[in-house]
């Protein structure tokens, strides 16, 4: 059921129709008249509040999170990242591309750095600063954060901003740790289907910093 004011925010959450970014909000106008069926607003985090790990990608994928409401739910890369998610005992069940497909994550949760779908898959400066307010409540909710994971340098640099330190005090780089405080950063190209097409990153480079992640959690 819609809320009987769609802009209104929740802890970590933007409205179904929040109005910060004019650009978004008028892409999303955009989507809901091409495609009334599909979600076309901005995705919540996915997983329990009370785990370890969050993971935080760049953004809803057009025909992917932003079509079904689930982070990394109906595109390529949610097929490379839940699989390996049930591989390091992060997730159960059977990963089918729909937010009914009865996938429950496992002391993981994940996010997103932008909350709604960028044209051509590319935030804004500003759009990723004004959203970053999301990301810092989704964090801070978390009473059991030990480990975040960024996919890609957009959300890495997020991720750093968010927790109050400097850029060039966390470096980013594939399979790179950080120690922010209380809280290690984890680093990995996105898996996005360009990544893995080209070669920048392997299902065998991905899979070896969720091992280091799982070692740094047991």
């Amino acid at each position: 059921m819609r809320q009987p004011d769609s802009t209104v925010r929740t802890s970590g959450k933007p409205g179904r129709d929040c109005p910060l970014c004019p650009r978004l909000v008028q892409f999303r106008e955009q989507a809901r008249t091409r495609q009334p069926d599909w979600f076309n607003a901005p995705v919540a985090s996915f997983g329990p509040v009370d785990a370890r790990v969050l993971i935080v990608g760049l953004a809803p994928g057009l025909q992917g999170a932003n079509r079904t409401g689930r982070p990394f739910t109906g595109d390529y890369a949610g097929v490379l990242l839940y699989e390996t998610l049930i591989a390091f005992g992060f997730a159960r069940g059977t990963y089918e591309a729909r937010p009914d497909d009865g996938l429950i994550l496992i002391d993981a949760r994940i996010t997103n750095a932008v909350r709604c779908v960028p044209p051509d898959n590319k935030p804004t400066g500003k759009e990723i600063s004004t959203c970053r307010n999301f990301l810092q409540e989704t964090i801070a909710e978390m009473g059991s954060l030990a480990a975040i994971m960024a996919l890609g340098r957009i959300a890495h640099d997020s991720v750093v901003t968010a927790l109050g330190a400097k850029r060039s005090s966390a470096p980013f780089g594939h399979g790179a740790q950080s120690r922010i405080g209380p809280l290690t950063l984890f680093d990995s190209y996105h898996c996005s289907r360009y990544n893995t097409n080209t070669g920048v990153l392997t299902p065998a480079m991905f899979q070896a910093v969720f091992r280091a992640l799982r070692a740094h959690l047991d």
